[in-house]
């Protein structure tokens, strides 16, 4: 979710270029929508949300993120999608050039896991 583009693409970031898109493609896209905006304007930040459904009926939703800042140009080989392009708050590598290890570490979906478990724990 990029703030310059009121949170786009969204649900949409794996079909941004369009449906068969690569990742290069929806990256290109992103720098090309992002062309003309200041560093100070291009905060993003990954989601994850997880949700647990119950027999008894009972759901437990927990949503993970992770905030950052979109570059100017794709660095690093790791990762995919958008890791090349995201450096997170704290840090000045991208996701694509980090340890994969670090980065499920502080990742959204390692918050949404750490959010799910801390609800669990909760219910008990």
């Amino acid at each position: 979710m990029v703030d310059a583009l009121d949170g786009g693409p969204g649900v949409y970031s794996a079909r941004y270029a369009g449906e068969n898109c690569t990742y290069e493609d929806n990256n290109i896209k992103l720098l090309e929508a992002l062309k003309d905006v200041p560093d100070e304007k291009r905060g993003a930040h990954f989601v994850s949300v997880i949700t647990m459904l119950f027999p008894d009926g009972r759901k437990i939703v927990a949503r993970g993120e992770v905030y950052g800042t979109i570059i100017h140009e794709t660095r690093g080989e790791m990762g995919f999608g958008y890791d090349p392009l995201f450096i997170p708050d704290g840090y000045d590598i991208t996701f694509g050039e980090m340890d994969p290890e670090e980065k499920n570490r502080i990742s959204h979906r390692a918050n949404s896991l750490k959010k799910l478990e801390e609800l669990l724990s909760a219910e008990k």
